[in-house]
């Protein structure tokens, strides 16, 4: 417990997130930006003047050690290169500092139990960064589905796409090993988004891919047994049209979350049927939940709880990835 009211932020990295994460920390009320680091000469002044160009007395470092040596920064946000990420949290957590890394947290179930045990030895606070989580659109569909609208849940599908731009090839660079391709960048989005209805571990994946020359997935489809006939079907792909939804179907009915990324002025949309002829659409007040997210980080940290995503669900979540990355490379059913 502490008597702070806001949380320092550093920022590990001059990624392109930085559009949506620097102003998230910016706009928090309980955080303030001292610092972000970049190991490209000018980067992270550039990008400070670029995405906060208002802030002053931020402190840009061209060296990440040296941003992880500020005493001022309590904790960091990590944006690099999915293959890093395991590396720079450990680190980080090793000099004292908090930790919101994006997602993926780690390639290997191995390295999130290092993280995990790290934290608690250094107690701090470590979290997978999935913004999409703390839209308030989500704990609508859990409250409809406690209603009972759509009686028994009985399968998810989770669909996300959209057509590669030039400027994105760098993520088809590495190979599935070493965190390229869509599973990686976006099928981990569909994987814990359809995770998140089913309390049960799963007892197998199957899973089918597409790969280009580096051995990277371009396109993922699958299917997840939870065992008693409940199924959940993954879709993701670099060459299809923009599509981040999901659809539940239960005993009498479905529910369906139009938009998961939510940009900025977007309008959630959440739309339900039943059986018995009810069609219903939901519009929901516009936020930002990359700004939920930071504000609810900052909170945990600072009133000393638990933040919204644990490392236990940041672990299933690899080990569904892995096991569908190995389903889709072998041609077989993996069975856990």
């Amino acid at each position: 417990m502490t008597t702070k009211t806001k949380l320092n932020w550093g920022i590990l990295g001059a990624a392109r997130i930085n559009e949506r994460l620097m102003p998230a920390i910016v706009g928090a009320d309980n955080a303030e930006l001292m610092a972000i680091a970049s190991r490209r000469a000018g980067a992270a002044v550039d990008t400070l003047a670029k995405y906060a160009p208002n802030q002053r007395g931020v402190q840009t470092y061209d060296d990440l050690h040296a941003l992880l040596d500020d005493a001022q920064v309590d904790a960091v946000y990590i944006p690099l290169a999915n293959q890093e990420h395991a590396e720079w949290v450990l680190r980080a957590i090793a000099k004292g500092k908090h930790v919101l890394c994006e997602k993926p947290l780690a390639l290997t179930v191995a390295d999130i139990d290092a993280i995990q045990q790290a934290a608690a030895q250094h107690k701090v606070t470590v979290m997978e960064g999935f913004m999409y989580r703390f839209h308030p659109q989500h704990a609508r569909v859990h409250a409809l589905l406690a209603s009972g609208v759509i009686g028994e849940v009985r399968s998810v599908r989770a669909s996300y796409s959209f057509m590669m731009r030039p400027a994105r090839m760098y993520r088809l660079v590495e190979d599935v090993a070493r965190g390229g391709g869509a599973m990686w960048d976006i099928g981990c989005y569909a994987i814990h988004a359809l995770r998140q209805f089913f309390p049960q571990p799963p007892r197998a994946v199957s899973a089918v891919a597409k790969y280009v020359a580096s051995g990277a997935d371009i396109t993922t489809s699958g299917v997840i047994d939870f065992g008693e006939g409940l199924f959940g079907h993954f879709d993701f792909s670099f060459e299809r049209a923009r599509r981040c939804e999901y659809e539940i179907i239960g005993t009498t009915g479905g529910i369906k979350c139009h938009t998961v990324w939510q940009l900025l002025g977007d309008v959630p949309v959440i739309s339900w049927w039943t059986e018995a002829g009810v069609q219903t659409e939901e519009r929901l007040p516009a936020v930002n939940h990359f700004q939920l997210e930071i504000e609810q980080f900052s909170a945990a940290v600072l009133n000393g709880d638990a933040p919204l995503l644990s490392l236990d669900d940041a672990k299933a979540n690899c080990q569904l990835i892995v096991a569908a990355l190995q389903s889709a490379a072998e041609g077989r059913v993996v069975k856990f």
